[in-house]
């Protein structure tokens, strides 16, 4: 019997129906992704985008005619045609900036203010020019006497190309802060990995007393803007510090001093990555080349340097990105040693040239970015170190070996602790070196250039919105991005958002922020030179960090939370308040810390917003660093310190009240 088969035509795909709660889910997320595209990735397009725009003077667009004297004109002529009768201007006299001006009178060598000769101008094709403060665009003739016609400039016309980075790459000074930016970073990078790995070893591989001691000591950097540990170094070593004969003759001002502070700044950073490498260990290891008689040294390159490979490469990384991007401490003590972060500063606030620094900022990108996905690369081949078998790591006694790694743990709290202490003592001094009397009067900050104790209330106010603002902001994103289902192309380009401030240095984002937002056609002009605006620009330069901490507790727990909350027909928004908030509330509080801490100590990704209402305690530690206050601003520079260890300590003491109420269920 013949059995014919039904073949049904094809339908239309099944697509999952989404609900009110999904909908709300994506809308959120586009919400934060539009304010990080509008505070990160257009700023930066808008950055990139000046770096090409080229400023010359046009002589080819400009005629003249002259009078002589009794009213008979003279015959049209250009200024390019005069230009190349009289060779006044050079080639590098017409590339010009977007400020410049250019003077024509040096056209004309028979030319006196005095003279009854008349002139006109006009500019072809729109080009600009000055009658005093009156900016000319028409075509038309300008008749001016001779005492009107000095006061003419001419204004550059804009061109697009590669001309900025022609010159930028021409300059030898320029190209010799790329080499100087390296050299320090690799170096500081190699000496701190060095101090932080035998730290991190002593810390997690030996029963040497006081642990806890090292432990708090080491990360006193952190709370301190990168300024700070310069002023140190100037009264420790400078040409009339206490200790200056210990370098034989050296500088300070220079490399030395970049690299001794960048080590103290940076310290920290790579401590806490390699002591989590180093803590993830397993005993078995140790125990199985124990039994295989091998020494502790071999031990040591076979089994701990292999297991936290991981983390010493992130670690340098981090550092090596810290110290290219810092300002504040080769501002200090760098001296006449150039180096990118710096030249930025000095095209932007001294030679007002922001096209060259939009370049520097290009520049400055390129190792920072190297450095982020070569990382990125990294930590993606880590694997597991730990299994359910595992045994934790459980150092034993070893005299020797107890003693050496105390000596090492004493030695590096000796020099975070005294760069510290140095600075307290500056502050408290009447006139270094000659009266060491001890006095509050570099407290008086209203009497010193740099905004004075307003300058601390606005820290204050930044450092708290900060913090409140960049907890609500990061934890909802990550939220959305974990929690909510298909939609995966939306969630990677939110992530790839999320991660991009981390690449950023601090001035290459207030750069951009000033080229974006500084735009009278951007309908977000009105923030600018406000509180907002410093307070999106830290929110976004401290956001990468901030996200993975949330990604992190979120990712700890079950999925199925949702569901669950689905099938009870209960919204999102209540799972969200009731249950992923209260579980996920230590990390919220540490977001919130870490933004307030950073908020108080930075200085690059805000010396180009502030403005006179709005200046900040660590820019005013610059500015009075500059006015040569160094006594004042070592004492700003302390405030900073002691206001970010007391909030830290009411952190402490109100996540515990919290926590006690809220993590109950982690206590069997």
């Amino acid at each position: 019997m013949a059995v014919t088969d039904a073949i049904l035509p094809p339908g239309r795909p099944l697509r999952m129906k989404l609900d009110r709660d999904a909908w709300t889910k994506r809308a959120v997320m586009i919400v934060i992704g539009l304010y990080l595209v509008a505070a990160l990735a257009l700023p930066l397009y808008t950055m990139m985008s000046k770096s090409f725009t080229t400023y010359r003077f046009d002589l080819t667009r400009y005629e003249f005619q002259v009078d002589d004297g009794a009213g008979n004109w003279g015959p049209v002529v250009t200024a390019q045609a005069l230009n190349d009768q009289l060779g006044v201007f050079a080639a590098a006299d017409l590339r010009a900036s977007s400020d410049s001006r250019l003077a024509p009178t040096k056209l004309f060598p028979d030319f006196s203010f005095r003279s009854p000769v008349k002139y006109r101008i006009r500019g072809l094709d729109n080009a600009p020019f000055l009658v005093g403060l009156d900016l000319k665009r028409s075509g038309d003739w300008v008749e001016l006497d001779s005492n009107t016609f000095r006061r003419v400039n001419f204004r550059p016309v804009t061109a697009r190309g590669l001309g900025n980075y022609v010159t930028y790459f021409s300059s030898p000074t320029l190209v010799g802060s790329i080499a100087n930016s390296l050299t320090i970073a690799v170096i500081s990078t190699i000496v701190t990995i060095g101090v932080a790995f035998g730290v991190a070893y002593a810390l997690s591989r030996s029963a040497m007393p006081f642990k806890g001691f090292f432990r708090l000591a080491m990360v006193l950097p952190i709370l301190v803007p990168s300024l700070l540990p310069g002023i140190a170094l100037i009264y420790l070593f400078g040409n009339q510090g206490l200790l200056r004969d210990w370098l034989f003759g050296a500088s300070i001002y220079g490399p030395l001093g970049i690299v001794i502070g960048s080590v103290f700044f940076t310290l920290p950073h790579a401590l806490i990555i390699i002591s989590t490498a180093l803590s993830i260990s397993d005993q078995r290891h140790y125990e199985a080349a124990e039994s295989l008689r091998a020494s502790g040294w071999r031990t040591f390159w076979t089994v701990t340097v292999p297991g936290a490979r991981y983390g010493l490469i992130s670690a340098a990384f981090v550092v090596f990105t810290l110290v290219i991007t810092d300002f504040g401490l080769p501002k200090v003590v760098g001296g006449q040693y150039n180096v990118l972060a710096v030249d930025i500063y000095k095209q932007v606030i001294g030679q007002q040239n922001f096209e060259m620094g939009a370049v520097v900022s290009v520049v400055l990108l390129i190792p920072a970015i190297f450095a982020f996905i070569v990382d990125r690369m990294v930590t993606r081949r880590q694997v597991s170190l730990l299994s359910a078998r595992s045994v934790p790591y459980q150092p034993k006694a070893n005299r020797r070996a107890d003693t050496l790694a105390f000596l090492w743990c004493a030695l590096t709290a000796i020099f975070v602790i005294g760069i510290l202490a140095t600075c307290q003592f500056a502050a408290l001094v009447k006139f270094w070196p000659y009266d060491l009397t001890l006095s509050l009067k570099n407290y008086a900050f209203n009497r010193m250039d740099g905004g004075g104790w307003a300058s601390y209330s606005n820290s204050l106010i930044l450092a708290s919105a900060t913090a409140i603002v960049g907890a609500i902001i990061v934890f909802a994103g990550a939220y959305m991005v974990e929690k909510t289902e298909g939609f995966a192309a939306g969630r990677n380009l939110f992530h790839f958002l999320a991660m991009l401030p981390m690449a950023v240095p601090g001035l290459v984002l207030g750069l951009a922020y000033i080229f974006f937002f500084n735009d009278p056609s951007n309908p977000l002009n009105s923030i600018y030179g406000t509180m907002a605006i410093l307070v999106i620009c830290t929110v976004t330069h401290f956001y990468t960090v901030a996200h993975l901490t949330a990604l992190t507790a979120l990712k700890q727990m079950d999925r199925e939370f949702e569901p669950v909350a689905a099938s009870l027909h209960q919204p999102f928004h209540k799972l969200f308040f009731r249950v992923t908030l209260p579980v996920c509330l230590p990390a919220v509080l540490d977001i919130f810390i870490y933004l307030f801490v950073n908020a108080m100590t930075t200085v690059s990704a805000v010396v180009f917003l502030y403005s006179a209402h709005t200046q900040l305690a660590s820019v005013a530690v610059l500015n009075m660093d500059d006015a040569g206050d160094v006594a004042p601003a070592a004492a700003m520079g302390m405030m900073i310190f002691y206001t970010n260890v007391a909030a830290r300590l009411i952190h402490a003491a109100v996540s515990r009240g919290l926590l006690a109420k809220t993590q109950a269920w982690r206590v069997r």
